[in-house]
């Protein structure tokens, strides 16, 4: 190695720190996907925790034993989950039969427009199953062909929210336990790194949630003024569409405005995509800066190539995973580059006065 330039040899460093790192990574990528029925739950109960400790913080502030506040609040969300997911699914079944019928116009009317009314919407709906299948990977494939899987997803459910309990209720040793767990000498730096990226996710779901509810509310109700058929089962579609970072808003927006096309006709479907529109501008300059300025800020390209790792990996739930995971990691590199930038400071600040005093003396 002395028999090469120096340039050269940097180059094979950062290769080989390059390849490690992306051979640590895709092992443990692999061992997730191995484990998912014990990692999905847990990642899922983290995602519950940073979303729900500020209700656990302000019951043990009023001196509600641990315990009892966790039980609490695990009750709360499964009250507020499973009466969102009452008037979710009581709104799509009511509508699912006009969205559907308004969706079979909206392609036939398209089909004939476009001059491919010899297309079958039969083998449409066969190929769009396919590919949903190969999209979606484990998750939507086991949705559509197994009951046993949604036995599965049940079971993960619950595990879930048995972890989000205890995770709650032992939140105050978590400090120990990483300090414990970090290598000698390390031990703040990793503290800090575990804060930074909780507090990453805890800000992300937290702010979409908001973000998701404004958005389902206004669009329902512009939609109800528009007299769109099925606007409240679209609403509901557009709050858990929300939850993937631009595709989910894009995705229920164009269902929204093709039943708006299909039965109320080309002007109304013009307002209510200029509806869809307004709301995400509003999203895009308002609520996305106000409501999550204190989280880790990513570029769009970030976000939608996590979005397709995520699907690759994982399908629609690694879609869902995908987001905070790297709102997580952007929280860690955001902390080592921080602590780099202050050693590098207090060394530069250091560096004159030793020189000063080496020349005192």
């Amino acid at each position: 190695m002395s028999l090469l330039p120096g340039p050269v040899r940097r180059f094979a460093a950062w290769c080989a720190v390059v390849l490690l790192a992306s051979g640590v990574v895709y092992v443990a990528i692999r061992l997730c996907v191995e484990l998912r029925t014990a990692v999905t739950p847990a990642l899922l109960a983290l995602l519950g925790t940073a979303l729900l400790r500020p209700l656990h913080r302000r019951l043990v502030k009023a001196h509600v034993q641990r315990s009892l506040a966790a039980g609490l609040t695990c009750a709360a969300v499964l009250a507020v989950v499973g009466g969102a997911v009452y008037i979710v699914v009581s709104a799509l079944v009511e509508t699912g039969d006009q969205i559907v019928a308004s969706l079979r116009d909206a392609a036939k009317g398209i089909a004939e427009h476009f001059g491919a009314a010899g297309t079958s919407l039969d083998d449409v709906a066969s190929n769009a199953r396919e590919l949903l299948g190969k999209f979606g990977g484990t998750a939507a494939s086991g949705v559509v062909t197994g009951i046993s899987v949604v036995g599965e997803m049940l079971a993960m459910a619950v595990l879930a929210l048995l972890l989000v309990f205890f995770f709650l209720r032992d939140s105050d040793r978590a400090t120990g336990t990483v300090r414990a767990l970090a290598p000698p000498g390390a031990a703040d730096t990793v503290e800090a790194m575990a804060r930074r990226a909780f507090g990453a996710v805890e800000g992300f779901m937290r702010g979409t949630t908001l973000i998701a509810l404004i958005d389902a509310v206004c669009i329902t109700v512009g939609l109800l003024v528009l007299r769109v058929p099925g606007a409240v089962g679209l609403g509901a579609l557009v709050f858990v569409g929300a939850y993937i970072p631009y595709l989910g808003a894009f995705i229920s927006g164009a269902v929204a405005v093709l039943v708006a096309l299909a039965d109320r006709g080309f002007v109304i479907a013009l307002w209510a995509l200029g509806v869809v529109l307004a709301v995400q501008v509003l999203e895009g300059h308002v609520l996305q800066p106000m409501v999550q300025s204190r989280t880790v800020q990513m570029h769009p390209a970030v976000v939608l190539l996590a979005l397709t790792a995520g699907a690759s990996v994982a399908g629609i739930l690694g879609m869902l995973l995908a987001v905070p995971l790297t709102a997580a990691a952007f929280g860690i590199v955001h902390e080592l580059q921080g602590r780099y930038e202050a050693a590098g400071t207090s060394g530069r600040a250091a560096g004159p006065e030793s020189s000063s005093g080496s020349a005192d003396s």
